[in-house]
């Protein structure tokens, strides 16, 4: 076959604009590339030519956990993306393959087991009910995000990391410097810079700790050699910005709660169902716009009668496998007893979401909280009047207006 006929048989390339989507409405764009196959090649708005792109369900999970898919690799290659900045830090765990990725995982898998999570459940309760307090005593209106969704994932990520409350503020002011795409590159680096310049003072002061906040872990790990400060770094850094992302999930679940008081019903008449509630939540939310981090093919590929070659650019959709109909029937539906539920919210493979157990608690605890001590709970405007963030990679309310 010559090479003129190979790329005759390629799929088209779709352009996939970054669109600023509202409320919980599943990408358009997305929805025809699902349609169209279950492989297709995109072209996103920044960087250089085009990828492939999987959706559906077993190929996604394939490529996430096969080492013939690098994100290594992606280190030197321009491509095609979403966010208009790449500043991946050489060593950075989201850019690495194991062994190095699962030696570095290692140092901190023991603060995100359930174990390790249930050590801060009480303390993440308290301060819950503190911020409810507050928002009680101020009374009605109020914006959900500013007084509870913001603050609650930082101060539970803060408490994780072993970062101080009096710099709490500072964190979240770097994480929304580097998550925003509507500040320009040079903010973002910036922020980025300092806050891995904060993190390396903090894990360097801890070589010897024997405390089990991330930070400490890290800075253990580092005194005993088994990773490099540059390495425990960028885990802190990339640990502490996902830590926020329970205020987009969040902002998003409630939004959609209180836009469909049928739901929040049957989540107050039988709370024993709601951690099976929020995992169809989470699988249900669009958590992020179009895609991730991209993998490049190390050797040539089939996937469903595509050969994907060496060099190749390979995204996977991880929202879209949520929806796939052959592993979650009538996927459009948010079925509160869907059983078994395996969702890929949180990825699969190696780079499966380190934080996963924390953001379920988080979730957990605001879903009984709000509905449990504010039971009157609604929006305070239309629907369509609840202003959605732009620019961002990760979806969510700019603001969440509520009254009770």
């Amino acid at each position: 076959m010559t090479e003129e006929t190979l790329t005759e048989t390629l799929p088209p390339i779709r352009h996939w604009p970054a669109l600023d989507l509202t409320g919980t409405d599943f990408d358009p764009v997305l929805r025809e590339l699902m349609r169209e196959g279950p492989v297709t090649r995109i072209q996103l708005p920044n960087g250089e030519g085009w990828a492939w792109l999987v959706t559906r369900y077993d190929d996604v999970r394939m490529v996430t956990n096969d080492a013939r898919f690098s994100r290594e690799a992606v280190m030197d290659k321009p491509v095609t993306r979403l966010a208009p900045h790449f500043i991946p830090d050489p060593g950075a765990v989201g850019f690495l393959d194991p062994p190095d990725h699962t030696r570095l995982r290692r140092s901190v898998a023991a603060a995100f087991t359930a174990k390790g999570v249930e050590r801060v459940r009480d303390r993440a309760r308290t301060m819950l009910d503190e911020l409810v307090d507050e928002l009680l005593q101020d009374g009605p209106p109020a914006d959900l995000t500013a007084t509870i969704l913001s603050p609650f994932p930082i101060a539970v990520i803060c408490e994780m990391m072993g970062v101080p409350a009096a710099d709490r503020h500072t964190m979240h002011t770097w994480t929304q410097r580097i998550l925003s795409s509507s500040h320009g590159k040079e903010v973002s680096e910036k922020a980025k810079r300092e806050m891995a310049a904060y993190f390396s003072d903090l894990i360097g002061l801890r070589e010897n700790s024997t405390a089990e906040d991330v930070t400490s872990l890290l800075g253990a790990a580092v005194g005993r050699g088994e990773v490099t400060l540059g390495e425990a770094v960028g885990l802190a850094v990339l640990l502490q910005i996902g830590g926020e992302a329970v205020t987009n999930n969040s902002g998003q679940m409630f939004y959609l709660l209180l836009t469909r008081p049928d739901l929040v019903d049957v989540l107050r008449e039988r709370p024993e169902i709601r951690p099976r509630a929020i995992d169809e939540l989470l699988r249900y939310i669009p958590h992020r716009n179009a895609v991730g981090l991209s993998r490049i093919a190390m050797a040539d590929v089939e996937i469903r009668g595509t050969r994907i070659r060496a060099g190749d650019p390979v995204y996977v959709s991880y929202l879209a496998a949520n929806r796939d109909p052959e592993v979650f029937p009538d996927p459009e539906t948010i079925d509160f007893s869907r059983s078994p539920n395996p969702h890929v919210s949180f990825g699969f493979g190696p780079h499966y979401c380190p934080g996963g157990q924390l953001a379920r608690l988080e979730q957990e605890l605001l879903v009984d909280t709000l509905l449990d001590r504010v039971p009157g709970l609604r929006l305070a405007v239309p629907p369509q009047q609840v202003p959605f963030k732009k620019g961002a990679l990760i979806r969510g309310p700019e603001a969440v207006p509520v009254t009770w």
